[in-house]
């Protein structure tokens, strides 16, 4: 018990201080998304440092675990949880949205093959992550699929055509993970387009859900070891999140889903989350 409270607590400090890159990042390229990134940093921080099986220095092993981004406009989470995991420096983060950059403002598989796909359209990336975990099981591999989206993206039709294929070919591989922040650019999703009841319609896909507190570290430990365990159906992880997580202006406003923090936004911003837990990263 001890020894996951300690893990639990080094990875919290660790999310803290990708949420610090994340604000740094957006500054330095002068434009990106906010809300997205700082809500799901717990997430990839989990996904990066405890539950994927990945090499940085084989990031094209073989036998990796694949993570599939399919809201793409939230990759400075993923940009900064990954060079903290060593797929680079850390000071790479400054280079988001520059030309040449392997950090594009969504994932470019041409210019940097360990993100898995080029993710840009929304909803397309399920099909992709679907397609991986089929043939993975085809091939008799051991590997898990992993999927990262948006609750905004679910009001695509094509996403739940590739819900019915995995249900349907029993997918235990894949693991779908939600962002249940509620906001979209135009708004509140259930203005917008209602999504609920959402755990019901996975469900009726024939997929194991399970609900969680997306910004509570233990529960998305628990819950994506336990999607590991699920071998006769796919399984999605609802996770709940706050947008704008730990930056007070910022939280569950959906006008910052698409716009960067101005340099004095920021810097209040870094204030704020050097405050927290975690305190990492100098002024």
């Amino acid at each position: 018990m001890l020894q996951k409270i300690v893990q639990i607590d080094k990875l919290e400090r660790l999310a803290n201080t990708i949420r610090q890159d994340v604000m740094r990042m957006l500054v330095a390229a002068g434009s990106g998304h906010s809300a997205g990134p700082l809500g799901m940093a717990d997430v990839f921080t989990a996904l990066y440092f405890t539950i994927l099986n990945h090499d940085p220095k084989r990031p094209n092993w073989p036998d990796r675990d694949r993570l599939y981004l399919c809201c793409g406009h939230i990759c400075p989470v993923r940009y900064a949880a990954m060079l903290r995991a060593g797929y680079g420096p850390v000071s790479e983060g400054k280079t988001l949205r520059k030309l040449g950059s392997r950090l594009q403002g969504h994932p470019a598989l041409h210019h940097w093959d360990a993100v898995e796909s080029s993710s840009g359209p929304l909803g397309q990336g399920i099909s992709i992550a679907v397609g991986a975990a089929l043939a993975a099981k085809l091939d008799h591999k051991k590997h898990f699929v992993f999927c990262v989206m948006s609750d905004g993206e679910l009001q695509e039709g094509q996403v739940w055509e590739a819900y019915m294929f995995a249900g349907k070919h029993k997918l235990g591989n894949l693991v779908t993970i939600i962002d249940r922040n509620n906001i979209q650019i135009d708004g509140f999703t259930e203005e917008v387009m209602p999504l609920e009841p959402l755990a019901d319609k996975f469900r009726a896909f024939n997929w194991h859900v399970l609900e969680i507190d997306g910004n509570n570290m233990e529960q998305i430990l628990d819950a994506c070891n336990l999607g590991k365990t699920i071998y006769e159906k796919p399984t999605v992880i609802i996770a709940h999140t706050v947008p704008g997580k730990g930056v007070d202006f910022m939280e569950a406003d959906f006008a910052w889903h698409g716009k960067p923090p101005k340099p004095d936004e920021a810097r209040v911003a870094l204030r704020e989350l050097r405050t927290l837990r975690g305190r990492i990263q100098p002024e």
